[in-house]
C-alpha cells in the first residue's frame, strides 16, 4: 500500500502539494463526471506545448471522484507551471461542458501564472486556448515567512471598520507612497500611520483573490478566477512571492493593532454564463460547480451569468479550504461574504428551509472560532437581512441602516426609523428569550463601495454613470441623496459648500453614535468624490483612485471623523454587547418624542452608569430651521457641550474636556440640519 501511494499519489489534499521527504509533487483534482484527465507540465520558455503530458489512468489514478498522481522532482525537467486537460461529454442540456481542447487551471492553485498572451476570448467558446490560458505554478519547497511574534488583534466595542480598495487607496500620484508601492499591498503598509491616526481598527479589503484582469469591467475585483492566489497586480513582485508581500502587509497591520478582513466572492466566478470563458470550473465539472436549471441553463441570482453550487459537498469543501488557507497561512482575521444569501440555495436554487450545510460548516469549524464572519445578506433573488439570514451568529451589512440614516439626514426620513437604527436595529436582530442577537451583528454604514460615496451623497441628486458605457442606466436610481441646492461642483457657493460639510459630519456623527458596528468607506473622511458615479465597477482611473489632495482641502472634515471615531471608542456606553434597553430614554424637542411623519427632530439620553461611562445627551435636528431643545435630564448646568455640527471648525468638536462648553441652562439651540452632543461626567466636572 505504501508503494502504491508513493507511485500513484493520493486524493488528499486537493491541488498540487510538495512532498518534502519524497522530493515529489502530489496532484489531486475533483471531477465527478470526467472520463479522463491529463496533467500538463510547462516550461517557462515554451507555453505553446506542454513539456510533459501525463494521462491519469482510471484504474490507478482515481480514488472516488478524485483524480491524482505523484510526480518526482527528477521527472519534472525544469517545468514550472501545470494545468489539466479534462475529457468528458459535451452536453449543455444535461449540464456537461467538457472540452478536451481546453487547458484548465487547478481550482486549488495557490499561485497562478497569466501568460503574456492571456485572453478571455481564447478561453470562450469551443476550441483551444493553448498558450493563452492561466496556469498554476508548481509549489516549490517552502521559503518560510518570518511571522515573528505576529498575533491577531481582536477589538470589541471600539471596533471601527474601514472598507478600502487596495489599488484605489494609493494609486494616485498624490497618495504620498513610493512609486513602487502605489496601488499595491506595500502601499497599504506605507499608509498605516494614517490609518492609526484616523483611529480605525479593522481594514476590510475589497477582493484580493486573483480576478479576471482583462479591462472593461472588473476594477472592483468581483469576478474571481481563483480562490487561493492573491491578485497579481496588487504586488510589486511576481509569482509565489506575491503572497509574501500580502503576508508582510498583514503582519504590519497586526503590529499596528489593526485587523484584516477580506471581502470574498464565493457566489459566482469570472467564467460568466454559457457564452463565457472556460478557465477552470466549467471545463473540470460544470454541473458540480454551478447551480443549473433542469435544462442545463445557469442560475443567475448573482447577476453575472452563473451561481456557484455551494450546496454540493465538493464546492463546500473548496470554499472552506480556501477560508482555512487564508486564516492559517495568510493570518487574516475575518471575511465579508459577497451576496452571502447564495449560500442558502439548495440544489434546485430554492431557499433551504434550515441552516444550509455550508453555513453550519463555516460557523462550526474550530479554525474560524475567533474569525469575523460578515454576510452581505442578499442577492438578486432574495433579501435576508437580519434574522431571515440563517447564519445566526454572523454579522451582516445593514442596508436598512444605510437607507434610513440617509433619508433622515436628507430631511425625508421618519423619527421612528432612525431611532430603531440608533438602538441597534432590534427589529432586524431581535433580542428575545427565543432568539437572542447582539447589536454588534449589525454592520452599520452610510456609504460603501457600492453606491454614492459620502461627498457625492450630499452633492448629487442623480447618478452620473455615463463613463460606465451603459447609457447611465446602471447603478441604483434612488440613493436617498440631496445635492444641497446645486448638482455637482460647478458654481457652488460657500454656503452650499458649508452645508455639504455639515451634512457629511451629521452622517458621521450618527454613525458613530449608533449601537452596532460602524463601517466607513475609504476617502469619505476627507470627502473624496467619484463625480456622481454610483457604480464605478469598471473605472480603474482617477474616478476611483482616492484624491489625497482633498485631505488638505477638507482637513476640517477629516478632523471631525478622527475625533468622532475617538469619541465612540472612548465611550463604552455607545457600543455595548447588548441593546441599550433601560439605559436609553427618548425625547422630543421639548417633551415626549414626536413620531409623526412630519417630525424631523428628537433627542436621547444614554445613561453611562452600567458601562462605567459618562452620560450622553444627543440632539438631532434634520429640520431646515434652528430648534430650541429642552434638555430633559439632570439639573441645568450639569452638562457640557462636546459636539455641535452647526458650528465651524474647530468649534464643532471640543478636543479636550478643558475646551468643552458648559451648558448654563436646560435650553439648547440646535442649528438647522445639525447634531449636538452633551456629556455629563460623574460629579459634573471636566476630566
Amino acid at each position: 500500500m505504501r508503494d502504491w501511494f508513493t507511485a500513484e499519489g493520493g486524493p488528499d489534499p486537493l491541488g498540487a502539494t510538495w512532498i518534502p521527504d519524497q522530493r515529489a509533487w502530489n496532484f489531486a483534482l475533483y471531477s465527478r463526471h470526467a472520463t479522463g484527465v491529463t496533467l500538463l507540465l510547462y516550461k517557462p520558455d515554451d507555453l505553446a506545448a506542454p513539456l510533459r503530458e501525463l494521462p491519469l489512468e482510471y484504474m490507478h489514478h482515481k480514488t472516488g471522484r478524485v483524480w491524482h498522481c505523484r510526480v518526482p522532482q527528477a521527472e519534472v525537467n525544469g517545468a514550472r507551471y501545470y494545468a489539466y486537460r479534462v475529457i468528458g461529454p459535451f452536453a449543455p442540456a444535461t449540464g456537461d461542458h467538457f472540452d478536451a481542447r481546453k487547458v484548465l487551471l487547478d481550482p486549488y492553485a495557490q499561485s497562478v501564472f497569466l501568460p503574456p498572451g492571456f485572453s478571455r476570448q481564447a478561453s470562450s467558446g469551443p476550441g483551444p486556448n493553448v498558450g493563452r490560458a492561466p496556469l498554476g505554478e508548481l509549489p516549490q519547497p517552502p521559503r518560510p515567512f518570518d511571522w515573528g511574534d505576529d498575533a491577531r488583534p481582536r477589538h470589541g466595542h471600539e471596533t471601527v471598520i474601514y472598507e478600502m480598495h487596495v489599488r484605489g487607496f494609493t494609486n494616485r500620484a498624490n497618495s504620498g507612497v513610493s512609486d513602487r508601492s502605489r496601488g499595491r499591498f506595500a502601499g497599504v503598509v506605507e499608509k498605516i500611520p494614517y490609518l492609526r491616526d484616523l483611529g480605525v481598527t479593522v481594514v476590510e479589503l475589497m477582493p484580493v483573490f486573483l480576478f479576471d484582469p482583462e479591462p472593461g469591467g472588473n476594477y472592483w475585483g468581483y469576478m474571481p478566477l481563483n480562490f487561493f492566489a492573491v491578485h497579481h497586480a496588487y504586488s510589486s513582485v511576481a509569482g509565489a512571492a506575491a503572497a509574501d508581500e500580502f503576508k508582510a502587509m498583514v503582519k504590519a497591520l497586526h503590529a499596528a493593532d489593526i485587523e484584516v478582513v477580506l471581502d470574498v466572492v464565493f457566489n459566482h466566478t469570472s467564467e460568466l454564463g454559457a457564452d463565457g470563458a472556460t478557465y477552470c470550473y466549467r471545463g473540470i465539472d460544470n454541473s458540480t460547480y454551478y447551480l443549473l436549471g433542469a435544462d442545463g441553463s445557469y442560475w443567475n441570482d448573482a447577476g453575472t451569468g452563473n451561481v456557484m453550487r455551494t450546496s454540493h459537498p465538493a464546492v463546500r469543501r473548496l470554499v472552506v479550504d480556501s477560508l482555512r488557507y487564508w486564516v492559517r497561512d495568510m493570518h487574516v482575521d475575518g471575511f465579508r461574504f459577497d451576496l452571502a444569501s447564495i449560500f442558502t440555495r439548495d440544489d434546485e436554487g430554492q431557499l433551504a428551509p434550515d441552516e444550509p450545510p455550508i453555513i453550519s460548516e463555516i460557523t462550526g469549524d474550530t479554525d474560524f472560532t475567533d474569525i469575523r464572519l460578515i454576510a452581505e445578506p442578499w442577492d438578486l433573488g432574495t433579501y435576508q437581512l437580519g434574522r431571515a439570514f440563517p447564519g445566526t451568529s454572523w454579522a451582516q451589512w445593514n442596508g436598512k441602516y444605510r437607507d434610513d440614516v440617509r433619508s433622515f439626514v436628507k430631511g425625508t426620513g421618519r423619527v421612528a426609523d432612525i431611532m430603531t437604527r440608533l438602538y441597534g436595529s432590534a427589529d432586524l436582530f431581535p433580542d428575545t428569550l427565543v432568539e437572542a442577537c447582539r447589536p454588534q451583528q449589525s454592520i452599520n454604514f452610510v456609504n460603501c463601495h457600492d453606491g454614492f460615496c459620502l461627498y457625492d451623497l450630499v452633492s448629487y441628486q442623480n447618478r452620473h454613470n455615463e463613463a460606465n458605457g451603459h447609457g447611465n442606466t446602471d447603478g441604483p436610481s434612488d440613493n436617498f441623496s440631496w445635492n444641497c441646492g446645486t448638482e455637482g461642483d460647478d458654481g457652488i457657493t460657500p454656503e452650499i459648500r458649508d452645508l455639504r460639510r455639515r451634512q457629511a459630519k451629521n452622517c458621521c456623527a450618527i454613525l458613530m453614535l449608533s449601537n452596532g458596528t460602524p463601517m466607513v468607506f475609504a476617502g469619505d473622511e476627507f470627502l473624496n468624490t467619484q463625480r456622481g458615479n454610483n457604480n464605478p465597477y469598471n473605472q480603474d482611473n482617477e474616478t476611483t483612485w482616492l484624491d489625497w489632495g482633498r485631505l488638505e482641502t477638507n482637513a476640517e472634515v477629516f478632523r471631525f471623523f478622527k475625533l468622532m471615531i475617538a469619541f465612540r471608542r472612548g465611550h463604552a456606553s455607545i457600543a455595548r454587547g447588548r441593546f441599550w434597553r433601560s439605559d436609553v430614554r427618548w425625547y422630543g424637542v421639548d417633551g415626549p418624542v414626536n413620531l409623526a411623519d412630519w417630525s424631523h427632530a428628537f433627542a436621547f439620553f444614554l445613561d453611562g452608569t452600567a458601562a462605567g461611562d459618562a452620560d450622553l445627551y444627543v440632539m438631532i435636528n434634520s429640520y431646515w430651521e434652528d430648534l430650541s431643545f429642552t434638555v430633559q435630564e439632570g439639573p441645568g448646568g450639569s452638562w457640557r457641550r462636546v459636539i455641535n455640527t452647526a458650528r465651524r471648525s474647530p468649534d464643532d468638536f471640543a478636543e479636550t474636556a478643558a475646551t468643552e462648553e458648559a451648558v448654563g441652562s436646560n435650553e439648547y439651540v440646535v442649528g438647522a440640519r445639525s447634531v449636538a452632543v452633551l456629556v455629563r461626567r460623574p460629579g459634573g466636572a471636566p476630566q
